[in-house]
């Protein structure tokens, strides 16, 4: 889906404040309510809004601990990838996983209470599917979480 200037305003409003009310949002944009509401509706339906959230703070729920642990797959092959993927998908912990080119096949951001809970999350993962190896380091300090990408709201 293509983007315009309009729809670009209508997303970073959104991703800044997704409380923000239609009436105030259209104003923002420099729309009326109906044409507003018909563009984040089809924002919503073409997946560019996938949904909409509370930025929350991890260590305010107990969430102390984020892990970035780098896994490495004992082979290349579909099948593993899939099975991989379900297992990740499956664990609420997980908050992101990519697949990367480079020293690892694949990085994950965990986050857990402490290295105990930490644990149970490698040892389910290295239970459920072989890996080559499993590399953790443990973040001591966050200095930047944003939701918010760099969207072009000034071009047309």
């Amino acid at each position: 889906m293509e983007l315009d200037r309009i729809d670009r305003k209508i997303v970073a409003a959104l991703m800044a404040d997704a409380t923000v009310p239609l009436a105030r949002l259209a104003d923002m944009v420099g729309l009326s309510q109906t044409p507003c509401w018909k563009r984040v509706r089809k924002l919503q339906d073409s997946g560019v809004i996938r949904g909409r959230v509370a930025v929350v703070d991890p260590e305010r729920l107990g969430l102390g601990l984020t892990v970035f642990a780098g896994v490495s797959a004992p082979e290349q092959s579909a099948a593993w990838d899939a099975r991989f993927e379900d297992i990740v998908d499956s664990l609420p912990e997980v908050m992101e996983a990519y697949q990367l080119a480079g020293s690892h096949d694949y990085v994950l951001r965990i986050v857990v209470r402490d290295m105990g809970e930490f644990e149970r999350i490698r040892r389910r993962i290295t239970e459920a599917i072989p890996v080559r190896d499993i590399t953790a380091s443990f973040a001591l300090k966050r200095l930047k979480a944003h939701s918010v990408l760099p969207i072009d709201t000034l071009t047309a």
